[in-house]
């Protein structure tokens, strides 16, 4: 797929797509949804898209959908606003596009040196993180349950290789955001932009470096064009989810069946879209190789270590913000040192045990 005609479809105008429009059934549910991505965006955009069309199809019509991507309805940082004042009734993004809101926001997409996806979805909905959710969300107005997830995400393309923390200093570089946060402190000039502006401020040189996804949806993107380092992990976003963010009071006016509708159909997207990513990163980080030359890199270990100090000290400012920002940030690193040792002593052991036999990684 051409990268300039999913694009497009960001276009300020486009038209809607109604993904269900039988005649509502007697007592049905209009549901609005903007989004933050472009129109058939490949990973991000396609999985938005079928969770709409999948809310008109399980409830039959009963719910009917209009779907909006970015810059159709309203800009793609704009959809926020948009669900709180109950203009739509639900969004799709990444909450950790609204830090500057509170500061919270970002524990329920990612946040440096957090949760993987399965840790974080163990959290979200065996220990709490969805109660701290509900409780950050009612402060402005919004119910959201998780939609989608990548899994550990790309550390990034640089258009040169870092080997040094200094080597952030000076570095203009899109990423949002505590981590972006993070390397602000490493001297880095950061900035948070749509998904669909990304690469011509990388062509153009307005940015050198930007974080996106991980090799199946940045293929799409041609960010190789102009940067040709790309990096493994990084630690920014370790895993999360993103988020079907709600009008609370249009929620809370649901019935029983309505609000298992948009919880089955949220939960089944945010499993299919990690696993579409799994699925999918290895065939498409070949292809960057092969294809384009792509050189894939790690960070070293004091690069990791300056992440480290800088998280940090963003952490402390997260705590200092207000007791609720304190209190989602005590819980999430209670809960990821119970359930990081866990996956430690299990399944890593395993995994790091498996790939040193088999001679992967």
């Amino acid at each position: 797929m051409e990268r300039r005609k999913f694009l497009k479809g960001a276009a300020i105008g486009a038209g809607a797509t109604a993904l269900a429009t039988p005649a509502l059934a007697q007592g049905g549910k209009q549901l609005t949804i903007v989004s933050t991505w472009p129109r058939d965006f490949p990973g991000l955009g396609t999985s938005a898209q079928r969770l709409a069309k999948r809310i008109g199809d399980i409830s039959d019509g009963h719910f009917n959908v209009e779907y909006f991507a970015a810059g159709e309805r309203v800009g793609a940082f704009d959809v926020f606003d948009e669900v709180a004042s109950g203009n739509s009734q639900a969004y799709i993004a990444a909450d950790y596009y609204w830090v500057g809101k509170h500061p919270g926001w970002a524990y329920f997409t990612s946040v440096p040196f957090g949760m993987t996806t399965v840790e974080w979805n163990a959290w979200i909905k065996f220990k709490g993180g969805q109660e701290l959710w509900d409780e950050l969300g009612a402060e402005f107005g919004l119910k959201s349950l998780p939609c989608g997830a990548t899994g550990t995400q790309a550390g990034g393309w640089f258009n040169k290789e870092i080997n040094d923390p200094d080597d952030f200093k000076g570095l203009k570089m899109r990423i949002p955001g505590l981590g972006g946060q993070v390397l602000s402190k490493m001297g880095a000039s950061t900035v948070s932009l749509p998904g669909g502006q990304i690469y011509e401020n990388l062509v153009s040189g307005s940015i050198e470096a930007t974080e996106w996804v991980g090799p199946y949806n940045d293929y799409f993107m041609k960010f190789y064009e102009a940067a040709k380092y790309y990096y493994t992990g990084g630690m920014h976003e370790p895993g999360g989810g993103l988020s079907f963010g709600m009008n609370k009071s249009w929620y809370e006016g649901l019935t029983d069946y309505e609000k298992a509708v948009l919880q089955a159909a949220c939960y089944e997207e945010h499993a299919t879209s990690y696993e579409e990513a799994q699925a999918l990163n290895g065939e498409y980080l070949n292809k960057l190789v092969t294809e384009q030359g792509v050189e894939v890199r790690n960070f070293n270990d004091d690069v990791w270590d300056g992440f480290g100090e800088a998280a940090e000290e963003v952490f402390e400012e997260v705590r200092d913000h207000s007791p609720l920002a304190a209190k989602i940030n005590d819980e999430f690193q209670d809960n990821l040192r119970e359930i990081g040792n866990m996956m430690a002593l299990f399944e890593i052991t395993f995994v790091n045990q498996r790939n040193r036999v088999l001679g992967l990684g």
